[in-house]
């Protein structure tokens, strides 16, 4: 491969030819990658167990991170934080919005495409001498832990692809800190059809005497994260309602509070009006102070929260416009809550594509009944798994006094919002993150235009 884009497109490809396998054997590919193999083939109890120290020939703390919805915000503010601090932070997170180079990080700048090249033509090398071939996430993890091995951070941020006790992220035995967000319907095919179902499979990557902060907003998933807790013998740190306090959104950024049994910030501030991040921001400060780490001073705390930012996040592109990834039932909840505590003086219009693989009916019907939109348009997003112009007029049909109107390209539809969109109005873009990056993409060309 001469250029990264040869190399992606190797990438998607993947999920044409990779077999079946087990977690060991991606365990054991990683020893080879990283010349970390021993001669007792490096398993569980060696001297080189995953995530202690020289571990893959990393000797970087990891801190793993699980859940449906905020992962990617919780990476993003805990990588801040450190970095306030003085630390040295690599990343992996997934999904991508715009360029596959986003999912692998150091501080705050995505690997290069050389690097993205060079680690990628490593990785190829070593998988054409196995017996089976990694999944596509398998083989942005192992990019990512050669390129991590390379760049010695103090810190590496793991954020799992779907799950936890299978995912390949899960290959780290012994993590500095486990965290597991907001926990929802999503995967349901892989994961499971209940609540509970789902939080087991999250709490897979919960290991023994290890920390674990997870938040306690379903009954059902912080019974099942408490116990596995309680079986690991892991300190536990349960962020609840009542330690998040005295929430006030601004005209760009909300101000609150955080309490718990172990500390206590009277005023944080976020670079945002997402409601749902205070709570993604109070589980990363909840980690930072689980590590330890001394460098992440009060001051690193709130210096790195308001510092943070996660695209995609009611995230404004455009004076009033805003992008939100909210691709599930919970997320277009938290949503749906953030577009209704912004002043809006003229009229609400919301752009909406999803995935066929998602519960996207039930995220219409939520939509249409919060009445918070004069006119909504659907549209197709660019990738095969795509809802269809049809299956969103259906969906569509006979919901509030919205109106509504549709198209099979996502760029007619976004410029056809902007033209329509009034001074006081304000635009919305959610419903798949795929639709997110689209937008993003397209509105950075037409800004150069």
């Amino acid at each position: 491969m001469n250029t990264c884009k040869e190399a992606e497109d190797y990438i998607l490809s993947i999920p044409k030819f990779a077999g079946k396998h087990t977690l060991e054997d991606t365990k054991g590919l990683l020893r080879r990658i990283t010349g970390e193999d021993t001669a007792s083939g490096g398993g569980a109890g060696t001297e080189n167990a995953a995530g202690s120290p020289g571990a893959f020939g990393i000797r970087s703390k990891i801190i793993h991170i699980a859940g449906t919805n905020g992962k990617g915000s919780v990476c993003a503010y805990l990588r801040s934080m450190l970095m306030a601090g003085g630390c040295s932070v690599g990343m992996f997170i997934s999904p991508h919005l715009e360029t596959m180079r986003e999912r692998i990080c150091f501080g705050n700048d995505m690997i290069s495409g050389e690097d993205f090249l060079r680690v990628f033509e490593k990785v190829r090398l070593a998988v054409s001498k196995e017996k089976f071939h990694p999944s596509f996430f398998e083989f942005l993890f192992l990019m990512a832990m050669v390129y991590f091995k390379e760049k010695k951070p103090e810190y590496v941020i793991l954020e799992t692809g779907m799950g936890g006790r299978l995912d390949a992220t899960n290959c780290v035995e012994k993590p500095a800190v486990c965290v597991i967000t907001e926990i929802g319907y999503d995967h349901m095919q892989y994961l499971g059809g209940t609540i509970s179902e789902i939080a087991g499979e999250k709490a897979g990557i919960i290991k023994k005497g290890v920390p674990v902060v997870f938040v306690d907003k379903r009954k059902e998933s912080t019974e099942v994260l408490a116990e596995y807790a309680k079986k690991a013998e892991s300190p536990t740190i349960i962020i609840g309602k009542e330690s998040i306090l005295n929430v006030n959104i601004n005209h760009k950024s909300i101000d609150f509070s955080l309490h718990s049994g172990y500390y206590s910030y009277v005023s944080l501030s976020l670079n945002t009006t997402a409601l749902y991040q205070t709570e993604n921001a109070a589980l990363a400060v909840a980690a930072a102070h689980a590590l330890g780490e001394e460098r992440v001073t009060p001051e690193a705390v709130r210096r790195g929260l308001w510092e943070a930012f996660w695209p995609g996040r009611m995230e404004e592109v455009l004076p009033g416009v805003y992008l939100d990834g909210a691709h599930n039932e919970d997320g277009m909840e938290a949503f749906l809550n953030t577009a209704g505590h912004i002043s809006c003086e003229g009229r609400r219009l919301l752009l909406f594509g999803a995935l066929t693989d998602k519960r996207f009916k039930a995220m219409i019907r939520m939509a249409a009944d919060s009445e918070l939109f004069d006119e909504v348009v659907g549209t197709v997003v660019e990738t095969e798994r795509s809802a269809s112009v049809r299956e969103l007029e259906e969906a569509f049909e006979g919901r509030g006094k919205m109106r509504c109107s549709f198209y099979e390209d996502a760029e007619r539809a976004y410029r056809y919002l902007l033209a329509e969109k009034k001074e006081k109005d304000v635009v919305y873009v959610a419903g798949s993150l795929y639709l997110i990056g689209q937008i993003r993409s397209l509105t950075r060309r037409m800004c150069h235009d």
